[in-house]
């Protein structure tokens, strides 16, 4: 018995030695010291950016495979097309490609431009590099780079500009970031750029559930379901009628029905709810500062595909207008990004719609992280190279409380390329940097860009634009202390009456339910997002068949008896009517001596014609007349506001009298179901001489 106990001493000293040793090969130091380098999927459960395991692994790039690049961290790892940075696939928790791999490779994940030259056709275009390098590479971050060098050889094919697109890939992270730099040096011929940004399909059969707000989000219908369903007037606009799943059918999916202001879109994605993996794709954007055109601009974010989208620049909601347009020989740089794709995972027994709560706080994580102090270009400014300015928005109208000072309660304020007031609106080249203020009109723009700007503003209550009559100029870790700033609204005399309330938009006005038919159900049980619905400029010729919207003061209420679009009528077989409103007031004495003024503040405007006569319609000429102008599509892409127009109208007193007056505003363009205003707000003014 002994002799046996000592043989089994020996063979298990003998299995423990082997053990041992074979351990001491693997990678890493000698067990238990070994470190991983894969992680299983209930390790992953709860990793993420901001919670990394000592355990995961470093980051890797691998460049073995001459056609591709992938780098990886133990979380998750991205393969591109090397040398055109398509991003081919994006592994997570076990799942082998997050994008849908029965694409082409180049129509997964990728950068694109819309441009044309002057008066060309406009050219859809997925950059495509030529170059790849790595940048930086050690344990804990790797940086790389696929570049696409223009030259006169590509003239016409190609956007003449160079583009640099590079990826982030950090140890503990658990998802990656993007940004791509645009560089003009001198000599580069003209050109226009309506759209700049990155797009990620997704596998369709694995996510079905959208997010882009605490409100907004829901179960989709698939692009399948599209492609069977019914096109509708509008081409995005489809009513779905042969749908996989019976809880679509009779709705319309439009993309835009997901736009979101930018000032409001941080972050939006997509869910899958597989009983096995319920994983979350979220694009998450932590600064505004390189989007175009202001806070309110509107653009796209997630829709069916499933597509998510980082939108950079587009003509969307404000039409050729605020397009990016390049002189011959002018010179550019600008950084787009970083933006952060996020990947987030919950175990089977959970509710995958948690998901969306922790990407909502893997955001706000990115904002306070802001400007990001880890990209390697040196054309990305970091936080130490940036400035700072500081200070207050008072407003002063001689007839609102005797012209006394008043806070610009909530004046939203910021800093854009110098030009006229309210030019922000329509510039998309430079960086814009904005803030709202507290309710004593105080503000703080942190993290502005060095460079030279103008300070604009506008005040939610009071019309038109404030603009600084100095050029601010930013330089590295400047502290610009502003004294208190006063701003003076359009303003000739005492208010007769208004209509409406002063905050470029058109949401405080009527608008209808929508038709029983074409729907999305997502919006029916939400009051504020109720001008999303499709179709409802077509309630007009409803409600008025024969004759034009007539509001009368003091009878009338804005929000029930003005209609939120000022649209054609449409008379059937394609036809349609210019449509004219009526406003009827009543002087009780008459007309002080002089001109009175009606201040008119448009929401939006698309192919429009806008003439005014004051009680003797169709008068040659009109008391005003716009012209041509707006391009924003707000109607049809059901947007509340597009750009913001302001026209401060001389009305002569000789013209009204004594009794009821009646101001005729007529939309004269009449093609097609989607031309038309919004009206942000109307007041009629008395002559300045009765300023009290």
């Amino acid at each position: 018995m002994k002799k046996v106990g000592e043989l089994r001493k020996q063979a298990f000293l003998l299995w423990w030695f082997g053990m041992t040793v074979l351990f001491c090969f693997l990678p890493g130091d000698c067990f238990p010291y070994y470190e991983k380098t894969t992680v299983s999927r209930r390790e992953l459960r709860g990793v993420n950016a901001s919670n990394p395991r000592p355990s995961i692994s470093a980051v890797k790039l691998n460049t073995e495979d001459h056609d591709q690049v992938v780098i990886e961290n133990g979380i998750v790892q991205v393969t591109l097309s090397s040398p055109e940075g398509y991003i081919l696939g994006i592994s997570y928790d076990g799942i082998d490609n997050l994008l849908e791999s029965r694409n082409d490779e180049q129509d997964r994940g990728y950068f694109d431009v819309v441009w044309n030259k002057p008066g060309k056709n406009s050219t859809f275009q997925r950059i495509h590099g030529t170059e790849f390098s790595v940048v930086s590479l050690d344990e804990n971050q790797v940086e790389i780079s696929f570049v696409r060098t223009w030259t006169p050889s590509l003239e016409g094919e190609n956007v003449p500009i160079n583009i640099d697109q590079r990826y982030i890939l950090r140890r503990g992270d658990s998802g990656f970031y993007s940004y791509t730099i645009f560089e003009r040096p001198e000599g580069f011929p003209e050109v226009q750029v309506d759209q700049i940004r990155n797009v990620f399909k997704l596998q369709e059969d694995r996510f079905v559930y959208m997010a882009i707000s605490d409100a907004r989000q829901r179960y989709m219908p698939t692009m399948k379901d599209r492609e069977t369903g019914q096109p509708l007037a509008y081409p995005e606009a489809v009513l779905l009628t042969n749908p996989s799943n019976e809880d679509f059918r009779g709705e319309v999916d439009d993309k835009y029905q997901y736009s979101c202001e930018n000032k409001d879109n941080r972050v939006h994605g997509w869910v899958s709810v597989d009983a096995e993996a319920p994983v979350g794709f979220w694009v998450i954007t932590p600064s505004n500062e390189f989007r175009n055109a202001g806070p309110i601009k509107q653009d796209l974010t997630s829709h069916v595909g499933p597509f998510a989208l980082s939108m950079f620049v587009s003509t969307h909601y404000a039409g050729k207008e605020i397009t990016m347009e390049f002189q011959g020989g002018e010179t550019y740089k600008k950084v787009f990004g970083p933006i952060f794709v996020y990947l987030n995972s919950v175990s089977n027994s959970e509710n995958p719609l948690t998901l969306w709560t922790d990407a909502v706080q893997q955001m706000s994580k990115e904002v306070k992280s802001w400007p990001y102090d880890f990209p390697q270009s040196q054309a990305y400014i970091p936080p130490t190279q940036r400035g700072s300015v500081v200070g207050r928005l008072l407003v002063q109208d001689w007839y609102i409380r005797g012209g006394r000072f008043l806070f610009a309660n909530s004046a939203y304020v910021g800093l854009a390329l110098p030009g006229a007031a309210g030019s922000w609106q329509r510039e998309s080249k430079g960086y814009q940097f904005w803030t709202q203020a507290n309710k004593k009109g105080y503000f703080v723009m942190n993290n502005v860009v060095p460079g030279d700007y103008n300070l604009f503003a506008w005040v939610p209550g009071f019309i038109g634009d404030y603009r600084y009559n100095a050029t601010v100029t930013i330089t590295p870790g400047s502290v610009i202390k502003l004294d208190s700033l006063v701003y003076n609204p359009p303003r000739k005399g005492s208010t007769v009456w208004e209509i409406g309330v002063p905050d470029r938009s058109a949401a405080e006005f009527y608008i209808p339910d929508p038709y029983p038919t074409l729907m999305n159900k997502l919006y029916n049980e939400q009051p504020k997002d109720k001008f999303r619905q499709y179709g409802l400029w077509e309630h007009y010729a409803d409600l008025y068949p024969n004759s034009d919207l007539v509001y009368t003061v003091g009878a009338s209420s804005y929000d029930q008896d003005w209609f939120y679009a000022h649209v054609t009528r449409n008379t059937g077989n394609r036809t349609y009517q210019a449509t004219t409103w009526q406003i009827i007031f009543n002087l009780q004495y008459d007309p002080f001596k002089g001109n009175y003024t009606l201040q008119l503040a448009l929401a939006a405007a698309a192919n429009s014609v806008l003439k005014i006569w004051i009680n003797e319609q169709d008068s040659v000429p009109p008391l005003f007349e716009t012209g041509k102008f707006g391009g924003d599509s707000a109607i049809p892409r059901h947007g509340i506001h597009g750009l913001y127009w302001l026209f401060s109208i001389d009305v002569p007193s000789d013209l009204l009298v004594k009794g009821n007056n009646t101001i005729h505003l007529q939309q004269s363009l009449a093609i097609s179901p989607f031309q038309g205003v919004m009206y942000d707000y109307i007041r009629l003014e008395r002559p300045p001489t009765l300023r009290t």
